[in-house]
């Protein structure tokens, strides 16, 4: 996973990432990768149930890749998706697109033989290794599983082989583990790049800031933002309270300091209510934000106003989540 950068300020000010509404089109968005594979494990043991969700795993995975696929930036990427153990090619390698890649991921299903099968998940991958090697760079390998694997090649020492050869390479995985063994394989895989990112499948299928932050940290470059940590928001407000013009005061003096930056600054609002409205309600916050960083010295014109609307970064199930998803964070370009 890659590395945060602090800054404090008061300990209200954090650089973070700079996170979108679940959203498609992601505008803000800088690409990190130029093509990706979703490579999905078909063994015997994905086709027994996930005892949380209590479908079988390859359900679980078919889901989540939808609710993914769906939250990817709309930009000019390559993908793919594939299985292993059996290997074969649902969606060739090639210029991505949202509805065939949702018509593939759709033909994933369950129901094969479950006992008997041995699996063979570092041979299968070895045997991908041309296709991965043709790959746009740098590319994201996006893998499905369970972990288990009792046959052939390791498949960390395949994934050592991929890392020497394809160095602009990284593998992520969306764990199904459901025992010590597979998450071990998992966890000694994801060991070797610091920028792997592991993520649960259970989050990803029920969460959407699980895949929000899964999308950010795989298919988006990290950006500089300030969190404005006490810049939240009375519900259907965008007063700004003492507590607020403290800190954006400090923010100010931020600012001031990066003088050839322009700022961007988005509001954001909780879940309740109706899209229409809540794009007026963050937009509303944003500018009350953009008028007193305007009074504290700050140019209108270096500082960009945006409205995102719904925002689901914090569990909007709870009163602190809403009130934390009622926020504004700046960000420089």
């Amino acid at each position: 996973m890659k590395s945060l950068r602090y800054l404090a300020l008061a300990a209200a000010l954090m650089f973070g990432f700079a996170v979108t509404a679940m959203a498609a089109d992601a505008p803000n968005c800088s690409k990190k990768v130029n093509s990706f594979d979703f490579v999905v494990d078909y063994s015997g043991s994905m086709m027994m149930q996930n005892k949380q969700l209590k479908q079988d795993k390859v359900i679980v995975a078919k889901n989540v890749l939808q609710r993914v696929n769906a939250a990817i930036p709309a930009l000019d990427y390559n993908g793919g998706l594939h299985t292993i153990t059996p290997n074969g090619t649902i969606v060739q390698q090639g210029p991505w697109d949202r509805a065939s890649m949702s018509a593939g991921i759709d033909k994933l299903k369950s129901g094969f033989q479950v006992f008997g099968r041995m699996t063979s998940m570092g041979t299968g991958l070895q045997e991908y290794e041309p296709f991965i090697s043709s790959m746009q760079a740098p590319a994201a390998l996006i893998l499905v599983t369970d972990g288990d694997n009792n046959r052939g090649a390791t498949l960390a020492d395949v994934a050592r082989q991929l890392y020497a050869s394809q160095r602009d390479l990284v593998i992520h995985i969306i764990s199904l583990a459901d025992n010590a063994r597979g998450e071990a394989i998992i966890k000694e895989v994801a060991s070797l790049n610091p920028d792997s990112v592991v993520v649960r499948g259970e989050e990803l299928a029920t969460s959407d800031a699980a895949v929000e932050r899964f999308v950010l940290d795989v298919f988006c470059k990290e950006e500089d933002v300030i969190v404005l940590r006490g810049v939240h928001f009375a519900f259907n407000s965008y007063a700004l309270d003492s507590k607020a013009q403290g800190i954006l005061d400090e923010a100010a003096t931020l600012i001031k300091a990066n003088p050839n930056k322009q700022v961007i600054l988005k509001g954001w609002t909780d879940y309740i209510g109706s899209d229409a409205y809540n794009k007026v309600l963050s937009q509303n916050r944003a500018n009350a934000v953009k008028k007193y960083l305007e009074q504290q010295g700050i140019p209108a014109s270096r500082m960009t106003a945006i409205g995102c609307g719904k925002s689901f970064k914090y569990d909007n199930h709870t009163e602190e989540g809403r009130y934390m998803n009622r926020r504004v964070e700046i960000s420089f370009e």
